[in-house]
């Protein structure tokens, strides 16, 4: 059960990781550049890190102390993951080109900063993380959900790898809406196939 559960926490985290953002069009957009990658990658994980386990533990020791809740997260997590697939799937359809223009060389410290703007001034992540994450991974047992929070720390640890060191072999793909389009579908498959087994799963357990 804790494999499933840090593959389950992986592949949410993953899909919720991955879709287009300013956080990651500005990860990529300076990787292709090799300015301050490994300080970029850091503070990403970092926050996901902080963000994801926080939220597992605070809405799990509430759900276990109002079992009510489990119905309404299980419920509110599902309609929020169908909704999502639904933004990336109308992103498929109207694909458009990841915008990398050229950038003047950055210092360290402005480079982080607005790496920290760009993610904790984003709604969707506290939405993403603490609460979509928090609620699903809070209804596991306590041994399973620490396995579905280090999942989805994985997830954003190696998606990061990837998008830093990785950009500039990824910009020219990138370049192309056909790869956005791409991967927004497999966002969008994997949403609703999460949102279907929250549902599933809840009314087995009914």
């Amino acid at each position: 059960m804790s494999g499933l559960a840090l593959l389950k926490g992986f592949g949410m985290g993953g899909s919720l990781i991955m879709a287009i953002g300013s956080q990651n069009a500005f990860v990529l957009s300076n990787a292709i550049r090799n300015q301050h990658i490994g300080a970029m990658v850091l503070v990403c994980v970092a926050l996901d890190t902080l963000l994801i386990w926080s939220g597992v533990w605070g809405l799990g020791a509430l759900i276990q102390e109002y079992p009510p809740l489990i119905t309404l997260a299980t419920w509110g997590g599902a309609a929020f993951l169908a909704l999502y697939g639904t933004y990336a799937l109308q992103r498929a359809l109207k694909p458009s080109a990841l915008t990398t223009q050229e950038l003047k060389p950055m210092a360290l410290k402005t480079t982080v900063l607005t790496l920290l703007a760009l993610s904790l001034l984003n709604p969707h992540v506290y939405l993403d993380t603490v609460v979509l994450l928090g609620s699903i991974g809070g209804q596991l047992p306590t041994p399973q959900s620490w396995w579905f929070a280090l999942g989805a720390s994985l997830a954003s640890l190696c998606w990061f790898i990837t998008l830093g060191w990785g950009g500039r072999l990824l910009a020219p793909w990138f370049a192309n809406p056909k790869s956005w389009q791409i991967l927004d579908l497999i966002v969008a498959a994997t949403m609703w196939i999460l949102a279907i087994l929250l549902l599933v799963n809840s009314f087995n357990n009914s």
